[in-house]
């Protein structure tokens, strides 16, 4: 491999005619490499892809994340390369792994002005266990140029030697954003695709590893396939080592409609009977080996539920969000605030995912897909609540919220005091307010959760003072029973501290 400033020779590849399958010297023909851009969230992967592709992908990821595993193919110089771009997200540890083991070649992006990160040392980890050859971008030169040298350093750190300095790995300075140093970057991979000596046999059917897969209400079970030898066809039997089907309809990457593709190229697939499993291999004709399978080891579900266990129905856009989404969740139950997962599935939430919530009494959280109309209205009427979000961070911060409510008395009425009347005594208080939400019920709850029917809890500044009891609930000059959310209210109580303007009185039941 060529160092850094050297200029690739063009005598020493192969031709683009070959490198494309149009001719061979056997059997085998030449093929395209397979890159996974790998590295921390944040460094410019997707803004890499970007520049690449000519197209504005990272504008579009949610919070500004890969939260998905994408594959693209690109020419350059007449040579053909596939990209699959990996989240850099902690929680999609399975899909960074998955996509270095699908790939013949890596790029390792690291951002010029932070250096080595976590998934940084991750991402050399997986390249390192899979033995998957790499080269370093050293991406955002155009922020700070002379952080070139402290990147080079943590990763020297980091045990990534690069040449001249005894070892083997190349590196270029980019700029995602300006595009300097790119076209030298793919020019290296080429290179390092060449040495490789990446070949394929036109005539063996077809195999490689599904990358993705997902349900479409339209067309039914969809699965990104990454090949790697034969040629797939529109009509062939496909096999994994779990399901089977029938190829009937075949894409490629953009979707555009095809007869047949060969390696390296991403392709769309509608015909599997059920959901393949992301990372597993399929070939065509026959069954792969079982111990084939890129296994990701499932984390362990929580105990059964009781009254204090957080219950959820988590729901994903495809299998590999699904996988990463369900392992983060299930982590964030403790023993004293335990979770429960009732079920977990890839695809929108339907009136069918209401009703198991409703009678589980679980929360819905749907990750990347939306809620149809029939679930919405189900939910709606039954009182199920959903939460969807195209962010993890979200979801995760919603589910720890939910988790530390557990166990505690639900708020069913909040008054905030606008006036004081009378203060003569603490157990005859008389004073004004309105109530912000809830129902605010002179019999309806208690200060606590326990017993004490008619009590609330004084909380001002945010910190609970001390309880008081509800003697008597008026509208204007009448006694009323409750008063409910915008209504104003006269409240007489008993209560252990003098009430102030500004206070909140809280029911909780």
């Amino acid at each position: 491999m060529q160092a850094q400033n050297e200029q690739v020779n063009p005598s020493t590849r192969p031709s683009p005619e070959a490198s494309a399958g149009q001719a061979s010297s056997g059997p085998n023909r030449s093929r395209s490499p397979i890159v996974v851009v790998m590295g921390h969230v944040d460094h410019g992967k997707t803004s890499l892809l970007d520049y690449i592709r000519k197209a504005n992908v990272a504008g579009r990821e949610a919070g500004g994340i890969t939260q998905a595993v994408g594959a693209y193919e690109i020419t350059h110089n007449l040579r053909k390369i596939t990209f699959i771009d990996t989240p850099g997200h902690e929680a999609f540890s399975a899909m960074r792994s998955r996509g270095a083991k699908i790939a013949d070649l890596a790029v390792l992006v690291v951002a010029a002005d932070e250096g080595v990160k976590p998934q940084t040392k991750e991402a050399i980890g997986i390249l390192k266990k899979t033995e998957t050859p790499f080269v370093v971008a050293i991406n955002k030169i155009d922020k700070t140029k002379g952080d070139i040298e402290r990147a080079k350093n943590d990763l020297t750190a980091a045990e990534v030697f690069f040449e001249g300095f005894g070892g083997q790995t190349s590196y270029h300075g980019v700029s995602a954003k300006t595009g300097e140093g790119v076209n030298e970057l793919i020019d290296l991979l080429i290179l390092v695709a060449d040495i490789e000596g990446l070949t394929y046999d036109p005539g063996a059917p077809a195999s490689g590893f599904v990358l993705e897969a997902r349900h479409d209400k339209r067309r039914g079970t969809e699965a990104t396939l990454v090949l790697r030898n034969g040629t797939l066809r529109r009509g062939d039997e496909i096999f994994t080592p779990t399901i089977k089907g029938k190829v009937k309809i075949l894409e490629n990457f953009l979707g555009e409609a095809v007869a047949s593709l060969e390696p390296s190229s991403p392709a769309i697939v509608v015909g599997f009977e059920s959901l393949p499993h992301a990372g597993e291999p399929f070939s065509i004709g026959a069954r792969p080996k079982a111990e084939e399978v890129v296994a990701v080891a499932a984390p362990k579900l929580a105990q059964k539920p009781d009254k204090n266990t957080l219950n959820l129905v988590l729901k994903a856009s495809d299998a590999g969000s699904l996988e990463a989404f369900s392992a983060v969740i299930k982590t964030l139950g403790t023993e004293d605030n335990p979770l429960y997962v009732v079920s977990e599935s890839v695809g929108d939430i339907t009136d069918g995912d209401v009703k198991s919530a409703s009678a589980t009494r679980a929360f819905i959280i749907g990750f990347k897909n939306k809620v149809d109309k029939a679930a919405k209205n189900l939910a709606e009427g039954q009182g199920v609540k959903i939460l969807t979000s195209e962010i993890i961070y979200d979801l995760v911060k919603a589910v720890e919220e939910f988790l530390a409510e557990i166990g505690k008395p639900k708020i069913t009425g909040e008054l905030e005091v606008l006036a004081v009347f009378n203060q003569k005594r603490l157990d005859e208080q008389l004073v004004g307010g309105r109530v912000m939400s809830g129902i605010f019920s002179a019999k309806g709850g208690s200060a606590s959760g326990g017993q004490n029917k008619g009590s609330f809890m004084i909380v001002r500044g945010g910190a609970e003072l001390g309880t008081g009891k509800i003697l008597n609930l008026r509208d204007k000059k009448a006694d009323v029973v409750q008063a409910e959310t915008g209504k104003e209210a006269g409240v007489f109580a008993d209560a252990k501290v003098k009430i102030e303007v500004g206070d909140r009185l809280v029911i909780r039941k």
